[in-house]
Formats: C-alpha cells, sequence, structure tokens
C-alpha cells in the first residue's frame, strides 16, 4: 500500500514511519510514504502557499496553484494508479474501523492536509474524490487528524501485526458485530488484592467465549450504546445476547 500527502509538515509523519507496528511495517516494505510539500512547487523568495480570503474574514487561505502543482507531481510519481484523493475536513465523513478495512484493501490513496482556514474550494471542486473527518472538533490542520487515520489502516495490513489475527478481536470488528472489547488480563493471578476472573484460568474454552461476549455487550450497552442498537438493527444480536441485555 502507498500512502502520498500532500502537507507543509512532511515531518509530521515520521512517527508513522520509524516507531511501533507502522514503522515496522514501513521497514518490512508492507507500506510506503510520500510527502508532497505545496512549498516546494512555488517561485517567489517567501515560498508563498497561502493568501487573504476573498470577501474579507479573519485567516488565511491555501492557494489552489501550489496544491494543484504538488498533486500534479504526485499522480507522476504513482504512474497509472488512479488512487483517489481525500481531504481532510471538518465536513468529511467521519472516520471509523470500516473505512481502516477498506482503504488497508486497496493500493492507497493521495491525502490533502489543509492548514489555516481552509483551502482554496476550486481545487477541491477539481481534484478531492472524498473527504474524511476525524470528529466534530477542529485540528490545527489535516496532519494530526490523519497520523491516527493511517494507524488504523497500517495494522490491518497482512504481516504488520505479529499475531494475524489480533485485530480481529478489537474494537469495531466485524468478528465482534461492531461491539466493543471485552476487558483483558494478564500475570499475576492477583494484584492489589484483585484476582484474574476464575472463568478465564478455567480452561473451559466454550464458557470463556460465552463470557467475554457477555462483556462486550456490557461494557458496549454502558459506554456506547449506540453501537447496541445498531447491531440490533443489523440483525446481528442473537436471543442470547437479548436475554443477557435484558438482564443488566
Amino acid at each position: 500500500m502507498r500512502i502520498d500527502a500532500i502537507t507543509l509538515f512532511p515531518e509530521f509523519f515520521t512517527v508513522l514511519t520509524q516507531l511501533g507496528i507502522t514503522g515496522r511495517a514501513h521497514e518490512r516494505g508492507l507500506w510506503s510514504f510520500h510527502a508532497w510539500n505545496p512549498r516546494d512547487y512555488v517561485q517567489d523568495v517567501h515560498r508563498t502557499i497561502d493568501d487573504r480570503p476573498y470577501g474579507g474574514g479573519p485567516g488565511m487561505v491555501m492557494m489552489a496553484p501550489p496544491l494543484d502543482a504538488a498533486l500534479t507531481q504526485t499522480r507522476q510519481s504513482r504512474g497509472d494508479d488512479r488512487a483517489p484523493v481525500v481531504l481532510l475536513a471538518p465536513g468529511g465523513k467521519v472516520f471509523n474501523q470500516a473505512q481502516a478495512t477498506a482503504l488497508s484493501q486497496t493500493t492507497g490513496a493521495i491525502f490533502v492536509c489543509g492548514r489555516y482556514e481552509g483551502i482554496d474550494q476550486r481545487f477541491i471542486d477539481r481534484h478531492v474524490d472524498e473527504q474524511w473527518s476525524l470528529g466534530d472538533f477542529v485540528l490545527s490542520g489535516g496532519e494530526p487528524a490523519l497520523l491516527p487515520m493511517l494507524d488504523a489502516t497500517i495494522r490491518l495490513l497482512p504481516g504488520a501485526l505479529g499475531e494475524s489475527l489480533s485485530h480481529a478481536q478489537d474494537s469495531f470488528a466485524t468478528s465482534l458485530d461492531g461491539l466493543l472489547d471485552c476487558q483483558h488480563y494478564t500475570r499475576p493471578d492477583v494484584y492489589e488484592g484483585q484476582p484474574v476472573p476464575e472463568i478465564l484460568r478455567s480452561g473451559h474454552h466454550a464458557n470463556i467465549e460465552r463470557w467475554r461476549r457477555e462483556q462486550s455487550l456490557r461494557l458496549t450497552a454502558q459506554f456506547r450504546p449506540d453501537l447496541i442498537e445498531k447491531a440490533r438493527n443489523q440483525g446481528k444480536l442473537t436471543a442470547a445476547d437479548e436475554k443477557y441485555l435484558r438482564q443488566l
């Protein structure tokens, strides 16, 4: 998978290419990252990439020509690959696990990281295929929003995790019907007077799986009841699930 980012701060992404799971996956060639700085495509001495907005108002707006030139160079570098252009913007579709999964199964995408008050709408109209958001809050730019999106995606690439099935039990995963994951325990058996639940030490796999499902339901009902309703509407809750939920 190849990721391209049009960004004023290419160094922002070194945390992904050098550290942790994403860094190891990058080192093994499971994904590649290429940054394109719009400042490299302007000729004036100040390397100007923004200007005052028409109609007045506070802040500055990123200009279309430098972004256009950076995208052209990106396209040429990718060759015939018609990767989608994704803009990080407040009005975009809120990113979720399903989008991470879908992206991990493609050859990648080109992300545009805006700054200031935004970018010239004419660039968006001409080039942007999709708009994504991290949530209903405003960040200083697209870069801090793109980092967790890429992290969520890269860990799903085959070979990225040490245990190939690790992500199958993640919260929001299809295998969990979109619910939250259950709680987890490890050694010591007793910590600060709190023992590991006996059932997890029983060796009875069917009972353990049922306990984990019930804990997943309990935690989801407590913290994200909207996910319970979503799973119910999609017909993913069994009769045993519904019985347990009624007992809570």
